[in-house]
């Protein structure tokens, strides 16, 4: 049984962390496997948007620890990452979507804060408790928590490593909204697929890079002003530009010609 599974259905992909008998606990196969389904997805033109989730009854539990006291032994290998999935959700180019059916613990959630927009549920649990296993937050949380909840909200999140409810995700601007469990992956099926029929690829990324970039770059609103004039110069003029007004003007899907490629 593959670690991550996938589905397509009109240009949205599903990734499903696929471990149920271990609460889709985390392991380095499945780190390298939800890598390379990342990559293709976002070489593929046909794919709009990805949602990622987990096999109930729960998104990610975090770290295996089946090896008990020896999990977070000295790793023996030299490449070693606490970012083990490689490209993270954020460095691509289509939007990802978390659509947290369960609990997300440790490395479940700090994955998901990586995406660009969760779905939590009402009753499951989540948290960031590394420092209880005597260990720190990974893949790039640090980073992502503060930029999404504030310094504050980051601290008391990663140094109590306390649990939070969907609820609380959503107060923090951890998370977009919470609703009930089984609503949690239709909801997030949803957003994709408006985001697949309605939104022009290329505009799409050119925003969350800029998101993303703002965050990371630290720019200032003098900076990201200058950025957005530059990108209303690719696009605007554009087929897309057109496109975009007459289907609106037509009540109609409309018919995006650009392709990321031409972006690369």
């Amino acid at each position: 049984m593959s670690a991550v599974r996938l589905e397509i259905d009109s240009g949205v992909a599903v990734l499903t962390l696929n471990r149920p008998e271990h609460r889709n606990a985390f392991t380095k196969d499945m780190g390298l496997a939800l890598g390379e389904y990342y990559a293709s997805l976002n070489a593929d033109e046909s794919v709009r948007a990805i949602v990622l989730t987990g096999t109930p009854p729960a998104f990610c539990a975090g770290a295996d620890l089946s090896t008990g006291e020896r999990t977070f032994q000295a790793p023996a290998d030299s490449g070693f990452s606490a970012a083990p999935v490689q490209p993270a959700a954020f460095e691509l180019s289509k939007p990802v979507i978390a659509a947290l059916n369960g609990h997300a613990v440790g490395i479940g959630l700090t994955l998901a804060l990586q995406a660009d927009l969760r779905i939590a549920a009402d009753d499951a649990a989540y948290a960031i408790p590394q420092v209880r296993f005597g260990v720190v937050p990974d893949a790039v949380s640090h980073w992502t928590v503060p930029h999404l909840a504030g310094m504050a909200a980051a601290a008391e999140m990663m140094l109590t490593g306390r649990r939070y409810s969907g609820a609380e995700l959503v107060r923090l601007g951890l998370a977009s909204r919470s609703v009930p469990a089984d609503q949690v992956l239709p909801t997030a099926l949803e957003l994709a697929h408006d985001i697949a029929t309605y939104t022009a690829p290329l505009s799409v990324a050119l925003c969350k890079r800029l998101l993303w970039d703002t965050a990371s770059l630290g720019l200032d609103p003098a900076q990201v002003a200058a950025r957005e004039t530059d990108l209303h110069h690719r696009v605007m003029g554009t087929p897309d530009a057109a496109e975009g007004v007459r289907a609106f003007l037509e009540r109609r899907p409309p018919r995006w010609s650009a392709r990321m490629t031409e972006e690369e």
